[in-house]
Formats: structure tokens, C-alpha cells, sequence
């Protein structure tokens, strides 16, 4: 028996507006930066106006995407909430693919802007087989001092051991695939943040992810016991916002481009694969293939990474030794440079830089649930 499952970082999938921008020149789009905006009243207005125009044709793409998964289940990050989620769904998705994911879960988190984690799931698979809820658990509440998790890195950040340890949330899924047990961990960690202390943003904000993972993973053998946890049936899906490795991207289109694979000596995916505990499968790719964003700060900055993880435990992964995950790219920008011969066709309607499907491509595998 069959199970199709995906993760997807939606990118801002919001059903309220922002107008932060007006205060924090940060956080202001930077269409409105070339009007000059009398006041707060007309910046609100402009601000409504441009949203709306973006995103009828942003979650066209965001549903051709999800679409082109085929999953039976999907891990969504940057979901606002289950009406934002439930609008979409019905505006969109049914548009495209009809009656399908007609159960959707999510719970508030700890993102300061209120994006969170959710599922959307089908009431059966492809091949008729039913998906049973069972519960979720949400462990936003968990602290660093719960698990021991505080240290000298975090101090120096300013984390209190008292601070919550998810940015946003590890939420638990249990579910029955045609009776058979399958949890699912949905995780959306701490993004890189801007350059610190001597350090680029990757290495500045690492901390906070290594306890992330090392969270989940305490989470995870809390749950089905230290020395078994691994051969249970789990996923841990989501936005991991750290890679292992990634290619760097030198030259232009003129002369050409060239891409370099690198590794990095530390990553917090290690937390979670160390010991053989889970696989990330999306390593079954060549190491050229296994990219699920598009990073640039202009040519000085460009790389390819994974960001977005299916970690199979160590017993599903065996079980399921030749699954071979997909990585959906028809809805990246056309500013995305694709290594030789892997660029795809782009969704109707695509731009350079926008509107995309998301900054993050959809990762989708047929798993074997027995």
C-alpha cells in the first residue's frame, strides 16, 4: 500500500495585511518604495491594492505546484491559519485537481508574524486505501530549559533558558494509512538571520537550530523510546532552513555560468541523521539535483541548497530503499540559474522574480506503508 506524501513552503500564505512597512522601511515592498507616500491612511491603501494584485496570480502558481505533487498528504510552512488554508484550498486547488484534501489541521506557533505550520490530507490515497486522523500534538510550548538544551552559543545570543525552543512549531500528526500507524513531525526552524558578530547570517542564527533539531530528536525518542524510536514508521517534514551542502553558482549568462558543490562542516541535519536515527532521502539525488531554493544576494552571492527535508526513519527509509524523491521546480522564478540540462518548463504566468509558486520548491515521495 502507497502513500504520496509532500512538504511545501507556501511562502506567506496570509489572509490579513501587513503594514509594518510604513514604520520599518524592512519590511516595506519595494514596488511602494518608488511612490512617495503622504501618510499612513494612503500607504494602507497602496499596500491593500498591491497585496491583492500579487496574489491572485502568486497562489495560481502556489496550487499548480501542489498540484503537480500529487501527494495524499502535504506539510505546508507559512501557512497564516485553517482559514487562509481553507480559502485556498476551495479558490484554488479545487479549481485545478476537484475534491481532495478535504482534512486540514494546523495550531498557532511562535512566528512573531503568525505564519505556522499545517497539513492538508486526503480522506483516502490514490489507490483507495483510507487516512484516518488520529491526534496532533503541538510542542510550541517546550523551552530550552525543558530539555536541557541552553548553552554558552545561545546566551550570547540573548536566549533566555526560559525562551521557547521553536521558532514556530514541531507538530505532531499521528494518522492511519489502511489501519497501519504513521506519524508525521511538520517543523519550520529558525530562519538565517542577517550577519552577526563576525559571522554570516547561516553561522549567526545556527544555535538556535542545532537546539531545534536536537528538540525534534528528544521529542521523537521521548515518544517511541531511546534505542527504538528509530525503527519506527516517521517523517519529519518541513522547512529546516540548513543545508549540508550546496552549489555555488559563479559567472552570468553571457559567458556562462559554473556551479561548484560545497560542504559544510557543520549543519544541525546532522543532529537529526547522526547514528543513523533518520535518512534524508532527497540525498538519493545526485549531488547536483538535491536543490529545493535559489539563494542570491546579487552575483557576488548565489548558490543552490536544500531547505526542504522528507527525513524517513531509519526503518521506513529501509523499507523504502528505492524511493526516490521528487523535487517540483515549475514554479521558481525565471531568475533562478538551473545547473545544465535540469531546467524545467515554468507554470503560465511566471515572472522574473516574481510571481512564483514560492522561494521554495515542493518535495514529494511515494512511500510504501506496510
Amino acid at each position: 500500500m502507497s502513500l504520496r506524501l509532500a512538504t511545501f513552503n507556501v511562502e506567506n500564505l496570509m489572509n490579513r495585511f501587513d503594514f509594518s512597512g510604513f514604520r520599518n522601511e524592512l519590511h516595506q515592498d519595494r514596488a511602494l518604495a518608488l511612490y512617495d507616500i503622504a501618510d499612513e491612511t494612503q500607504y494602507r491603501a497602496l499596500e491593500q491594492a498591491r497585496a491583492i494584485a500579487h496574489t491572485d496570480d502568486a497562489r495560481q502558481l502556489t496550487a499548480l505546484a501542489i498540484a503537480a505533487t500529487r501527494a495524499d498528504i502535504l506539510c505546508l510552512q507559512e501557512v497564516d491559519n485553517l482559514a487562509a488554508l481553507k480559502a485556498f484550498e476551495y479558490g484554488y486547488l479545487f479549481k485545478m485537481i476537484g475534491s481532495g484534501y478535504q482534512e486540514k489541521y494546523s495550531t498557532s506557533g511562535n512566528d512573531k508574524r503568525g505564519i505556522d505550520v499545517a497539513v492538508m490530507m486526503r480522506r483516502e490515497t490514490a489507490h483507495g486505501q483510507p487516512i484516518e486522523f488520529v491526534r496532533m500534538t503541538s510542542h510550541a510550548h517546550v523551552t530550552f530549559a525543558d530539555f536541557g538544551l541552553h548553552n554558552v552559543a545561545l546566551g550570547e545570543l540573548g536566549i533566555e533558558p526560559q525562551e521557547r525552543v521553536f521558532r514556530r512549531d514541531c507538530l505532531e500528526i499521528d494518522i492511519k494509512i489502511g489501519g497501519r500507524p504513521l506519524t508525521l513531525f511538520v517543523v519550520h526552524f529558525k530562519a538565517m538571520s542577517p550577519p552577526r558578530n563576525g559571522l554570516d547570517g547561516r553561522a549567526a542564527s545556527m544555535p538556535v537550530r542545532m537546539a531545534e533539531a536536537s528538540a525534534v530528536r528528544r521529542i521523537i525518542e521521548e515518544r517511541f523510546g531511546v534505542g527504538k524510536a528509530a525503527q519506527k514508521r516517521w517523517v519529519i517534514c518541513g522547512d529546516l532552513n540548513d543545508y549540508r551542502e550546496r552549489i555555488v553558482i559563479e559567472g552570468d549568462a553571457h559567458e556562462g555560468y559554473r556551479f561548484q558543490p560545497a560542504q559544510e562542516e557543520l549543519s544541525s541535519i546532522d543532529v537529526l541523521t547522526e547514528g543513523g536515527f533518520c535518512e534524508n532521502i532527497v540525498e538519493r539525488r545526485p549531488v547536483m539535483d538535491r536543490w529545493t531554493l535559489y539563494h542570491t544576494r546579487g552575483p557576488a552571492e548565489r548558490h543552490l541548497c536544500q531547505l526542504d527535508y522528507l527525513l524517513l526513519s531509519q526503518g521506513l527509509a529501509r523499507h523504502n530503499s528505492r524511493a526516490i524523491p521528487d523535487i517540483i521546480r515549475g514554479g521558481q522564478p525565471w531568475r533562478t540559474v538551473f545547473p545544465p540540462d535540469q531546467d524545467v518548463p515554468r507554470f503560465p504566468r511566471t515572472g522574473w522574480d516574481r510571481p512564483k509558486a514560492s522561494d521554495h520548491c515542493p518535495v514529494a515521495v511515494t512511500l510504501d506503508i506496510a
